[in-house]
């Protein structure tokens, strides 16, 4: 850390402290949050959401788009069903998956603007 980052005096400023501390939010919010961050750490279950962005498709498909196999996609699927970012949907013997809501997007989209900056 450089000098100039670091703080060299000894006060505490008592009400901005309270202030903010009063606006945080709950522990366990936050640590819902950090794994949420988590799932986002992987660029295998990115392109995932990318393409489940474009259209529902099922593991044989997302298998054959990102030349992986249908078991390492669906080891990805299950994390991301368990993070609540994708949800499924059964006709006949084929699963559909497809992104739980907008807010996936969002948050994706907020990503790719601050890395694209």
């Amino acid at each position: 850390m450089k000098e100039a980052d670091r703080c060299n005096c000894n006060v505490i400023h008592e009400d901005v402290v309270n202030e903010v501390k009063d606006k945080l939010p709950k522990e366990e919010t936050l640590y819902d949050l950090a794994e949420l961050f988590k799932v986002f750490g992987d660029t295998t279950r990115i392109k995932i959401i990318c393409a489940l962005y474009e259209a529902e498709m099922c593991v044989c498909d997302l298998a054959v788009l990102l030349n992986m196999t249908q078991s390492a996609i669906s080891h990805q699927l299950r994390t991301l069903k368990a993070n609540r970012l994708v949800k499924f949907r059964r006709s006949g013997k084929v699963v559909y998956y497809s992104l739980d809501d907008e807010h996936i997007m969002k948050i994706f989209n907020q990503g790719l603007d601050h890395v694209s900056e």
